[in-house]
């Protein structure tokens, strides 16, 4: 790297009793499901008590932790080695389930009833754009008001959208609060029969709705409306109590990043981001680093020498493991030394955001013994 940035020290992050959630984020394919769950481990095993949240559909996480399956209550993960009183828990958001819960505690039995059964609401809660990071945040703040965990390691969905979560209180707002639910729902609220309302001049928006989207589904929306009305205010003050608690200073954002130049622009748009949105950002996970060689020969003069001892007199025998070696190593020291171009173009924008390298590993990390491995290299112990 062109400078050498903050060490970002992963075991006072996690032994800090103030740090209540952990939020790891980045791009598709830079590790970051097993980075998190890595993390969690670790805390369990020095004394928390820690519960792992994925929002990946990805069942890596199940299966490294052991687990058969992972679904929306939390599962303890039997093996972990923890002194004193730490345990690891891990779940996966069923975010229909989610949504379900929240209708089920917040409406009578019969409304809820009405809900759950309406097609509009089977479709909302299934695959409306924002949903899934909606009820992560639902799930995180049902976590963490039940108190029984004092750590909270959540894996957001790769990608782009991984910082989608911050936006989906206003999203949901929006389209709560947008012009077609409140022409659904102006009928009910206003006590005029649905035909008033096109008689009133949205017989042309309301005949190509019904072209669009179809007569069954129009009714079956108003009728979610009508059953769902009073439960949108709840929705909204409880995305704002969980926005506010990711602003808090218990809370730690992580950036997962691969030394790759697309994923290390991912990790400063993520950086940038989480800045404007005054979100505390702990630092940088750097992973799948590939380390410099302990000799330090330069990859051309590597290559020299494997030409040199190709063309030499000696038996193929006496020479051809030491070519290939060279050759390795060639290939070795031109890998880390654009990785380090690479990262140290992230560092130089970003000089202040402190950095943990995990070094790349020769296999999946499959088990336990895996994530503690990792985790033993993420609070730089591994070298």
């Amino acid at each position: 790297m062109s400078a050498t940035p903050p060490r970002l020290e992963i075991d006072r992050l996690i032994d800090d009793r103030r740090t209540r959630i952990i939020v790891c984020c980045g791009s598709g394919g830079v590790g970051k499901t097993t980075t998190a769950a890595a993390i969690g481990l670790r805390a369990a095993e020095r004394g928390r008590q820690v519960c792992v949240l994925t929002v990946d559909p990805a069942r890596r996480l199940a299966q490294s932790m052991g687990l058969t399956s992972l679904d929306n209550t939390p599962r303890r993960v039997e093996g972990v080695e923890a002194g004193g009183n730490g345990s690891l828990h891990a779940m996966m958001l069923d975010m229909k389930r989610t949504f379900d819960e929240i209708v089920e505690a917040h409406a009578d039995p019969a409304r809820a009833a009405q809900i759950l059964a309406n097609p509009f609401y089977q479709s909302l809660s299934s695959s409306f754009a924002g949903t899934q990071e909606y009820m992560a945040m639902e799930k995180l703040g049902q976590l963490r008001r039940s108190d029984e965990w004092d750590l909270i390691v959540v894996d957001t969905p790769p990608s782009r959208s991984a910082l989608d979560f911050l936006d989906a209180p206003e999203r949901l707002g929006r389209f709560l609060d947008g012009r077609l639910i409140r022409l659904l729902a102006s009928p009910v609220r206003a006590g005029r029969p649905f035909t008033k309302v096109i008689n009133a001049g949205f017989t042309m928006m309301t005949g190509a709705l019904t072209k669009l989207l179809g007569g069954q589904l129009l009714r079956d929306a108003q009728t979610f409306i009508t059953a769902f009305d009073t439960l949108f205010g709840g929705f909204r003050e409880r995305a704002d109590a969980t926005y506010r608690l990711l602003q808090a200073p218990g809370t730690a954002f992580l950036v997962v990043a691969a030394p790759e130049p697309d994923a290390l622009r991912e990790a400063a748009y993520f950086v940038e981001r989480l800045g404007e949105e005054r979100m505390p950002l702990a630092g940088l996970i750097l992973n799948r680093v590939h380390r410099l060689p302990a000799s330090r020969l330069s990859a051309p003069r590597s290559l020299a020498a494997a030409e040199t001892l190709e063309a030499g007199t000696l038996e193929p025998d006496g020479h051809q493991v030491a070519v290939a070696a060279l050759r390795l190593h060639a290939e070795r020291m031109t890998l880390s030394e654009r990785e380090q171009r690479v990262a140290g173009a992230f560092t130089s924008a970003h000089p202040a955001v402190p950095v943990a390298e995990v070094a790349a590993l020769p296999v999946d990390v499959h088990d336990l013994k895996g994530l503690r491995r990792l985790a033993k290299d993420l609070a730089g112990l591994g070298r």
